[in-house]
C-alpha cells in the first residue's frame, strides 16, 4: 500500500476540505493508495506522540460544502522554525526540524505530500523538495495573490460575502444619509476590495497598489451628497491600503510563531482622516474580519477546489514533484514551485478590471 500525506497550512479558506475530498476520491480510484492528513499542517508529523488522520471516502463523505478544514490548520511555527521556550533565557527560541520531519515521513512510509497552502506554505514547500521531499504544491489564499494561478480558491467566496456586506450597508447608509466604510482583506493586494467594490457598486474603493490621497476621496465623497448633507456613499477599503507617503496600519505579532504582521484597523483611521480633512456628513466603519474566511463555500469555489485536489493526486501518479497544481484557464497544470512563489499577482493599474472600475466611477483616491 502506497501513502500520501495533506497538509493544510496557514489561515482557513472556503473549500480547503473539496481539495481534500477531491484527493481521496482520486486516490480511491487506484485501490493501492492510502491518503493519511497531518493535523495542524505539519505539527502532526512532529508532535510526539504523532497526530495523523487515515482519510478514507468514510472520513470525506459531505465534506465539500462544509468550511474550514477537518484536518485542521496553523499559521505559526513549522518545520524549519518549530518554536521551543528556553528555560535558562526566558525566551523562545526557534529550531529546525526538516531534516528530522522527512525521516518521520519516510519511517510512516510516507511516499509524497500534497501541501495546500498560500504563498508562505508553498516556500516552505519548494525547501522542502529541495531537502529530498517529493511534494505538490496546491494554491489556497482567499487573497488571491499568487501569480502562478488565474484564481485561487476561496477567493470567490471572500468576494461574494464582502459584496453582501456592501449591498446591505448600501440601504442603511441611504436611510441614514450616513458614509460606511468598509474593511476587508487582502493583505499585501486588492483584489478582495475591488471585486467587491465593482459587484456592490461602491463609490471609492482603496488598494494596497494605489497609495490615495485623501482630498482626492473626500473630492468624491462629497458628489454623492447635496445640500443639507443628503446623500450617502459606500467605501471599500482593503485592509493594506496606505496613504500617500504614509504606512500600512498594522500590529506587531505577539504570538509565539506567528511572523506575519496583523493587519486591520485601517477602517477607523481612514475615517479620521476624512473628518480631518473637512467632510461633514456621518461616517461609520465596518471591519469584516475573519467572516470572510469562514462559512460555506460557493459553487465557483467546491468546483476549483475538488478539480485542484483531484489533479494533485494525478501529478503525485506521474511523479511531478516539486510542481505546484494551477488553474490557467481554461485548464489546470502544473508550475514549478519556484515559479509559483517568485512573483506577487499585484492589481495592475492598467488591467481590463481597473478600467473596468475607473469606468464605473470608482475613484482610488489617486
Amino acid at each position: 500500500m502506497k501513502r500520501v500525506l495533506l497538509s493544510t497550512s496557514g489561515g482557513d479558506c472556503p473549500g480547503l476540505n473539496a481539495v481534500i475530498r477531491g484527493v481521496v476520491k482520486r486516490a480511491a480510484q487506484e485501490g493501492d493508495w492510502e491518503v493519511l492528513g497531518s493535523i495542524q499542517a505539519y505539527n502532526g508529523i512532529l508532535w510526539e506522540p504523532t497526530e495523523i488522520k487515515v482519510l478514507d471516502e468514510a472520513a470525506v463523505a459531505g465534506i465539500h460544502y462544509r468550511g474550514g478544514t477537518i484536518i485542521e490548520t496553523t499559521n505559526k511555527g513549522g518545520p524549519f522554525a518549530w518554536p521551543i521556550f528556553n528555560k535558562h533565557t526566558g525566551e523562545w527560541e526557534y529550531v529546525d526540524r526538516s531534516d528530522e520531519m522527512i525521516r518521520k515521513l519516510q519511517l510512516m512510509g510516507v511516499d509524497a505530500v500534497i501541501s495546500i497552502g498560500g504563498d508562505g506554505s508553498q516556500r516552505l514547500s519548494q525547501q522542502l523538495f529541495e531537502k529530498g521531499l517529493d511534494i505538490i504544491g496546491v494554491p489556497k489564499t482567499i487573497d488571491n495573490d499568487l501569480s502562478a494561478t488565474d484564481f485561487t480558491f476561496g477567493f470567490q467566496t471572500a468576494v461574494q460575502i464582502a459584496t453582501d456586506a456592501v449591498d446591505k450597508l448600501v440601504t442603511t447608509a441611504a436611510s441614514h444619509n450616513r458614509t460606511f466604510i468598509l474593511e476587508v482583506m487582502g493583505r499585501d493586494t486588492g483584489w478582495i476590495a475591488l471585486h467587491a467594490a465593482i459587484a456592490g457598486g461602491a463609490d471609492v474603493c482603496l488598494i494596497p497598489e494605489i497609495p490615495y490621497d485623501i482630498d482626492k476621496v473626500v473630492e468624491k465623497l462629497k458628489t454623492r451628497y447635496k445640500r443639507g448633507n443628503r446623500g450617502s456613499a459606500i467605501i471599500v477599503v482593503a485592509e493594506g491600503a496606505k496613504p500617500v507617503d504614509g504606512s500600512v496600519h498594522f500590529e506587531a505579532a505577539t504570538e509565539v510563531g506567528y511572523e506575519n504582521k496583523r493587519l486591520g484597523g485601517v477602517a477607523y483611521e481612514l475615517s479620521q482622516q476624512i473628518k480631518a480633512a473637512g467632510f461633514e456628513p456621518d461616517l461609520r466603519e465596518t471591519v469584516l474580519g475573519h467572516i470572510q474566511r469562514g462559512g460555506v463555500p460557493i459553487a465557483y469555489d467546491r468546483v476549483l477546489a475538488t478539480q485542484f485536489g483531484v489533479k494533485a493526486f494525478e501529478y503525485v501518479l506521474e511523479g511531478k514533484f516539486g510542481h505546484m497544481v494551477s488553474y490557467r484557464h481554461p485548464d489546470i497544470v502544473a508550475v514549478p514551485l519556484t515559479e509559483a512563489v517568485g512573483k506577487m499577482n499585484f492589481v495592475g493599474e492598467d488591467s481590463d478590471i481597473m478600467l473596468t472600475a475607473r469606468g464605473t466611477g470608482i475613484s482610488f483616491g489617486d
